[in-house]
Parts: C-alpha cells; sequence; structure tokens
C-alpha cells in the first residue's frame, strides 16, 4: 500500500472552480502538514511524498459507497427497492445523475460534497479531486528544477509521475464530457478564466504528449531501481512504464473511435491514422510483458478471480500480476459494509439494492467451441446452442461470472427447515430468487465479484474471511482486446498489425480465449473488418463484463442510442422437472423459454456526453455546455 504523506498547496483557479470551494471542503488539515515549497521540492523523499497524494485523488468506483454502481450500459439492472444510484438515473435518461446535487445519498463516485485526500473510501469522487490533481501535478511540474539533491533516476521518477497524473486526470474527463481546455500549467488565482474547450483531438494530442513522455521516463518495475529498491515488493500502485504506455494507447484509440473522430471534425467512423498510434503503444506494452521486462502477465483461468477479489487474506489487494492500473485500497474487509452483498438476494443475503446482469447482455457469452448464440429462444446446429438446455457447453467464463437456475449457493447448514430450499438458485420464472425489489429481476445473478459463499448461511463475507473485493482500472487482458481493435482498424483487416510486434489483431483476441479456454474466433469472422468488429465486440463484453468498461465502448462506437443497446430483458422460463441436487445444473431441462424486455432506454444524441455542471458551464464565454443539455 502506497504510504501517504499529507501535505497542503492551496488550490485556485480552475481546480477550485470546478468542483472545490474551499481547501477545507477536500483537504484535512493540520499543523503539521504545511510544507514549505522549500522543503517540499528540496530531495527525492519529500517530493515524492508531494506526488503521493495524487495517488489518493484516484476514486476507488468498486467501494465508494454502502452498494456500488458502476455499469451504465445494458450490461446491468437494478432492483427497484432504492433509485439514488447513477445506473437508475441513466435509464431514465437523467445524465444530470452524475453530479452531487442530483445525488442526496452521496453515493456516486463521480462528484461528492466532500473531497478529501486521506484514507477515506466515501470521501473520492472523479470531478472533485480530478481538478485538484490536475493543479498538484503541475505545480510539481514546475519546481522539478527544485529537486536538486536527486539522482537523475530520481528525478525521471518524479517527473514521469507528475506527466501520467495529468493525461490521467484530463483523459478521464474528456471520455465522459468531451474536449475540455488541457491544463498544463498552474494558472494564478486572480487570473480572468478564458481557456476554450478544446477539440477532442487537440485534448488528446496533448495527453498523449504527457502519457508518451512518462513512459521514456519510467521504469518497467521500480522494483528494479535503485530508488525502488527502499520499498523493494511495495511498488505495484506506482506509476510505471507499463501504465504510461497503456493509456497512451487506450487515450489514442479512443480519439480514433467513431463518436470521437466525429467531434473532431471527421465522420462517424474510425479514424485509422490514431487507431495505428495506439496499436503501436499496445504492441510496445505487450512485448515488455510477453519478454519478461515488465512484470505483467495474464493470471492462469483457475485464479481468474484474483483479477477482483481475495479471501482470507487481511488486505491482500485483488490484481495480481494481470492489474496495470489501480487505485489504492482503503482497508481490509470494507467491500463487505456493501458491495459484496450487492449481488446475492435478500432471500439469502443482506440489503436490498441488487445489481443484476441483463439477459441480453448474456447472452454475449457463446458456446465453449467460440461460436455466438443467435437466439436464445432458437436452436442453432452450427453452435450447438439448445434452447431446452440453455446452460449445457456455454463459455467457460459464463460459469465463472454468472448464476444461473440450479446452481448451488449455500453449501453449509441452513438452521431453519422452511428457508431450506432456497439453497439452490431459484431463478426460474416464479422462483423464490426471482424479486423485482430484492432479488433477480432478469432470471441472473452476478458473481464475478464476489465467491460462492457471499451470503448470511456461508458467511463468505464475515470478517474473519477478510473478502477484499477491489477492480483495476486496466489490467492486460484489456490491453490485448484493444490492440485487437487498434490493429484491426489501423489496418483494415482482422490480421493488422503493428510493425513492431509479432502478433495480429485476431492473434491477440485468441490470447484472450486460450486462457478461458474458449473456440477460437472462426474463420467466417476473418472474411471482412465488419463481422471481425463483431466478434471484438463480443469479445470485450463477456472478457470485460461488469468491469465499468461497456457504457463507454457503447458511447465511442456511437452505439448506445441504437436498438437493441438500448433495450433490458429478462429470461423467463419453467423448469422441465423438480430440481435434482444430484445433478449437474448445466443439465438441467427448461421449457418455454422466452425473453421480456423489462425496460428501454429512450437515448437521442445528446446522450452520448454527460453534461456538465451548470454553475461551470456559465463561468465564462469559451466554456460551453455539451449539446442538447
Amino acid at each position: 500500500m502506497i504510504k501517504k504523506i499529507k501535505l497542503l498547496f492551496v488550490a485556485v483557479g480552475l481546480s477550485m472552480t470546478f468542483g472545490i470551494t474551499s481547501c477545507k471542503d477536500f483537504l484535512d488539515r493540520d499543523p503539521q502538514s504545511l510544507v514549505s515549497d522549500k522543503d517540499a521540492f528540496k530531495n527525492f523523499v519529500n517530493f515524492q511524498g508531494f506526488t503521493e497524494e495524487l495517488y489518493h485523488c484516484v476514486p476507488d468506483f468498486s467501494n465508494a459507497y454502502w452498494t456500488n454502481s458502476w455499469n451504465w450500459g445494458e450490461d446491468e439492472i437494478q432492483s427497484t427497492a432504492q433509485t439514488f444510484h447513477f445506473c437508475v438515473k441513466i435509464d431514465n435518461g437523467d445524465f444530470w445523475g452524475w453530479q452531487r446535487n442530483f445525488d442526496g445519498w452521496q453515493a456516486g463516485w463521480m462528484d461528492r460534497n466532500n473531497n478529501q485526500t486521506n484514507d477515506d473510501r466515501f470521501a473520492k469522487s472523479l470531478w472533485g479531486l480530478g481538478w485538484y490533481a490536475i493543479r498538484k501535478a503541475n505545480m510539481g511540474l514546475a519546481n522539478i528544477d527544485k529537486l536538486t539533491d536527486a539522482t537523475q533516476e530520481e528525478k525521471n521518477l518524479i517527473k514521469g509521475q507528475l506527466l501520467f497524473f495529468r493525461g490521467w486526470y484530463h483523459f478521464m474527463f474528456m471520455q465522459y464530457f468531451g474536449g475540455l481546455p488541457y491544463i498544463d500549467k498552474v494558472l494564478p488565482g486572480d487570473q480572468k478564466l478564458t481557456l476554450p474547450r478544446l477539440k477532442y483531438s487537440e485534448c488528446a494530442d496533448k495527453a498523449a504528449a504527457d502519457f508518451r513522455e512518462a513512459a521514456n521516463l519510467l521504469p518497467s518495475n521500480w522494483d528494479n531501481t535503485t530508488a525502488g529498491k527502499r520499498t523493494l515488493g511495495k511498488n505495484q500502485l506506482r506509476i510505471n512504464k507499463i501504465m504510461a504506455l497503456g493509456y497512451l494507447g487506450k487515450n489514442y484509440l479512443w480519439a480514433g473511435s467513431p463518436l470521437m473522430n466525429s467531434v473532431s471534425g471527421g465522420s462517424r467512423t474510425y479514424n485509422a491514422e490514431y487507431c495505428k498510434k495506439a496499436a503501436d503503444a499496445f504492441a510496445e506494452l505487450l512485448s515488455l510483458c510477453e519478454s519478461g521486462e515488465a512484470p505483467y502477465s495474464l493470471v492462469p483461468f483457475a485464479q481468474y478471480y484474483t483479477n477482483f477479489y481475495t479471501t482470507g487474506q487481511n488486505w491482500n489487494i485483488p490484481g495480481g500480476t494481470e492489474a496495470i492500473f489501480r487505485g489504492p485500497y482503503y482497508g481490509a474487509n470494507n467491500s463487505n459494509w456493501g458491495t459484496s452483498k450487492q449481488y446475492s438476494p435478500l432471500i439469502i443475503s443482506e440489503g436490498d439494492v441488487k445489481f443484476l446482469p441483463t439477459s441480453n447482455y448474456v447472452n454475449y457469452y457463446g458456446m465453449a467451441n467460440g461460436l455466438p448464440i443467435k437466439d436464445v429462444t432458437q436452436a442453432d446446429s452450427e453452435s450447438g446452442y439448445n434452447p431446452e438446455y440453455p446452460w449445457k457447453g456455454r463459455d467457460p467464463r459464463f460459469y465463472n461470472d454468472i448464476v444461473f437456475d440450479g446452481v448451488k449457493m449455500v453449501a453449509g447448514s441452513i438452521p431453519n427447515a422452511s428457508e431450506a430450499n432456497n439453497r439452490y438458485a431459484n431463478l426460474h420464472t416464479g422462483g423464490s430468487y426471482r424479486d423485482i425489489a430484492t432479488g433477480s429481476r432478469t432470471g441472473y445473478l452476478l458473481f464475478k465479484f464476489v465467491p460462492r459463499t457471499a451470503n448470511k448461511y456461508d458467511q463468505g463475507y464475515s470478517y474473519d474471511k477478510s473478502l477484499n473485493i477491489h477492480l483495476p482500472y486496466m489490467r492486460l487482458a484489456d490491453v490485448y482486446l484493444m490492440y485487437a481493435e487498434a490493429a484491426a482498424q489501423g489496418y483494415g483487416s482482422p490480421t493488422g498489425k503493428s510493425a513492431s510486434y509479432s502478433k495480429t489483431a485476431v492473434d491477440a483476441i485468441n490470447v484472450i480465449r486460450d486462457r478461458a479456454s474458449v473456440g477460437r474466433v472462426a474463420t467466417k469472422f476473418l472474411g471482412s473488418l465488419d463481422l471481425f468488429m463483431e466478434e471484438v465486440r463480443r469479445e470485450r463484453a463477456v472478457e470485460l463484463s461488469f468491469e465499468g468498461h461497456r457504457f463507454n465502448d457503447l458511447r465511442r462506437w456511437l452505439l448506445l442510442a441504437q436498438s437493441p443497446y438500448t433495450l433490458k430483458k429478462s429470461l423467463e422460463f419453467d423448469r422441465a422437472s423438480t430440481l435434482d441436487p444430484n445433478k449437474d445444473p448445466k443439465e438441467n431441462r427448461v421449457l418455454n423459454i422466452r425473453e421480456t424486455t423489462i425496460l428501454e432506454r429512450k437515448f437521442t444524441d445528446k446522450h452520448y456526453w454527460l453534461p456538465l455542471k451548470n454553475n461551470d458551464a456559465n463561468l465564462y464565454l469559451e466554456f460551453a455546455q455539451n449539446p442538447g443539455w
């Protein structure tokens, strides 16, 4: 865990205007935390202490509140017990809901009243601390010449971190709000603001310059540096070359995507040049990892869950060798104060707010042979899907992530005999797990981020089990998939590739499928770029399911407002016979299988961007509100 040294530097200008009203609002101050500029920048240890506050501006979106909403595409729907989470507001077309003024519960990680860089996970928000972090990074860069009592390696480490964070916070804002002023210097507090909103491409170019320079300055592994050996084995979260390259590529791919390309003055298609740049950045990263120079690799599928949670290991942050960029994790077992309970129905758990996978999204999980399911209600002789046995022969990730009808959910004893029937997931139409307020609305449960023992009987989320849930912002599997998309679009073919890397776009997809023992991309999808992109999008949907990527993917692909991506459905069916506890639930036969639309989201083009705060958009003429809002 990164140690934070409490320092206070007054934030003025844009960082104060955009979401922070005073120092007291966002930083816990005490007399000992006031450090002079001379002391803060004089040597590596002090300057690193100054820099490490930037890490504590990163929200932990998976543990930001008691229960947590971060999936806003067509992938997930919330139970009806409460309506305060942003996912519900988005379903209703209310994109203002990301703002604290529209969320009386202060549950969202995008914006909050109280923003601090202490160890309180409830006191972090992207908008509230992001502008502060950008200003702080600029202050560090403006004072880098004062770092004289340091080696060149130490100077590079400091400057590289500052550049990365300046680029990262800008990128995070850009992907939700579009082109903004790119703040690359310390703004005087008494200066009238006139900075214009740049085109998305102009912002992306500036962020790319920061990420590229950061990658040039930073090591692949801090443990191999002289400075890093002082904290040997505790450097996993420190910004390095791989993180900088990952976001360099992502920033370029986003800039080259149809939505961003269209608002930058291009067409509603991909920008091939940006995609080529993205492919090259990802290629550099993947080459370093595959050669062993960087300490990142895909975890074996048997340990796939360690990307997202650990059990029985107090303070062991999840992620393993696959997590590339994560924010700090605050407090062992904090996940159990809500996050671990938001996936199990109340009938075997606690709490009323539940997050459920939609049946239409679960359909993206195809068959083990790698072929997609065309229609969940119809037999498919090519893929082998049979609607009477819908759980049979599916992609192994389906069984890892999704709980379906008949799965054993409680391993231990159930004291009350009247509740014994709830040992198994009764997710058929009319089953005990089906409850729109506190159970499943869709016929499925999501268990990608919690073990099956996360229930009130087995107490899989009790303190003595030390369940820690913490999702990364970026992991290596995502990089392979982004490379596949960028290489295919940049070079116009499923076999497109960066000149500096051996793998083609389709090769990268197959790396991920091989890990899960899923059939490789079928030959029929390699005949055209459009057909291949269907599999690229489906693979992202499955591998990165419910990790917070889908909303931004649908937006950048210009699909968010298009049917069927506006629909959220449930799976309805009857059991063909009484549940046999001795039978593998994959073999259970069902009858009358059908899908029912729960809701249809009414989106227009304005919904491709979140609205800025009206108070901010009214600050000065050049800082305009997003169209339609």
